[in-house]
């Protein structure tokens, strides 16, 4: 016997991302958008009506550790626990308007990564998650953020082997100044996997050199990266300048100051600026002590930083944003709503090729959100 497939109609001002409906409504049949039309026309019979000020569709992050007390990894590969700790972060996201959400995994042993690669592959599988996005081991040891330095290595053949195997991974955050690094982002994009540049203290040629051999993505442009010098632009004008590159921002009013971000973002133009969460377990759950790649981490006030054996400031470990708190930043910032939008819906689903995620004409299986006059989520759909 099948199952019965539920049908919605949402109303509001509909935002499908290819164009606006001041007055009118959206219908969704087992997840997917069947219609959008004006108020004035018909629309098809439906189980449930719900109205918002505004009709949008989900959200796609692509960039998050964890949320609901729960992160990517944590169970070193169980298949179960690892399954379980997935679904607790998605469901926690999901609360908040993200629908489509790649798994990041913050820097572990090489074995260990494979083994959580394997035990995520299923649910990748099944399209409960986007794919894996491996954060490290590559990266620079001065650049490391909330990553453990002694994990921290050049990339070698059987590793990058061993990993891309799982048939999981969808991008992957590396320094190109590594020896090796440009090989890597080379193999990478050759193996259409999205090669991100972060956590680097590459100068702006080698920046470059990297978006010349594939490179797509900026990860959390600016944060774990040398500041911008007038006379040594460094990364962060390379990656923001090249059209090739989509540059990812935290929106968290701690990782960038709103100035900073509302200029990135107006640099980079509409369709080349993604909000992320980076988010770890701490994401939808209150202060206190969290586990990150086998860190501890003290969230104080919503901000997440290493905790330190002497009481002093540690690096920023993560957020614990969530992607409706981001695009409200984003437009708090004097950024344009229809921008600010983008960054978490059509922008994001491109990276990641999905052309049925993103936007809310007919086909589109992203499903759709209904936001309050405030951008406070009061219904995601399915």
């Amino acid at each position: 016997m099948g199952t019965a497939t539920t049908t919605t109609l949402l109303r509001g001002e509909v935002h499908t991302g290819r164009r606006t409906v001041t007055d009118g409504w959206v219908h969704l049949s087992g997840g997917r958008v069947t219609a959008v039309g004006a108020a004035f026309q018909p629309a098809p019979p439906a189980e449930r009506e719900e109205h918002g000020h505004r009709v949008v569709p989900g959200f796609v992050d692509v960039h998050c550790h964890g949320g609901g007390g729960a992160a990517f990894g944590a169970a070193g590969g169980d298949a179960d626990a690892e399954a379980a700790a997935a679904r607790t972060v998605a469901r926690t996201h999901r609360a908040h308007g993200t629908t489509t959400l790649v798994a990041s995994l913050v820097t572990r042993p090489v074995a260990e990564l494979v083994a959580v690669a394997r035990a995520l592959e299923p649910l990748v599988r099944s399209g409960e998650l986007a794919g894996v996005h491996l954060e490290g081991p590559w990266l620079d040891p001065a650049h490391r953020g909330a990553h453990a330095p002694a994990l921290l290595r050049p990339p070698v053949d059987d590793d990058v082997d061993a990993l891309l195997a799982t048939g999981a991974v969808v991008m992957v955050t590396a320094a190109p100044e590594l020896p090796g690094g440009l090989a890597l982002v080379r193999r990478l994009a050759g193996a259409g996997v999205l090669a991100a540049v972060g956590h680097t203290g590459a100068d702006a040629a080698t920046a470059r050199a990297a978006v010349d051999a594939g490179a797509r993505v900026a990860t959390h442009l600016f944060n774990a990266m040398p500041p911008v010098h007038h006379r040594d632009p460094g990364p962060v004008v390379a990656l923001l300048d090249d059209p090739r590159v989509v540059v990812e921002l935290i929106a968290d009013g701690v990782h960038l100051h709103p100035l900073v971000l509302a200029h990135a973002a107006r640099s980079a133009g509409r369709g080349r600026w993604v909000l992320v969460t980076d988010a770890m377990a701490a994401a939808g759950c209150g202060d206190g002590r969290y586990d990150l790649g086998g860190l501890a981490v003290e969230v104080v006030g919503g901000v997440a930083r290493l905790a330190t054996a002497d009481g002093a400031e540690g690096a920023i470990a993560g957020s614990t944003l969530t992607l409706d708190a981001a695009l409200r930043c984003a437009v708090g910032a004097g950024l344009p709503f229809a921008d600010a939008l983008a960054a978490v819906t059509a922008t994001p689903a491109a990276l990641l090729g999905r052309a049925d995620r993103g936007h809310l004409e007919p086909g589109a299986t992203g499903g759709a959100v209904l936001l309050s006059d405030a951008l406070e989520v009061l219904s995601v759909h399915p």
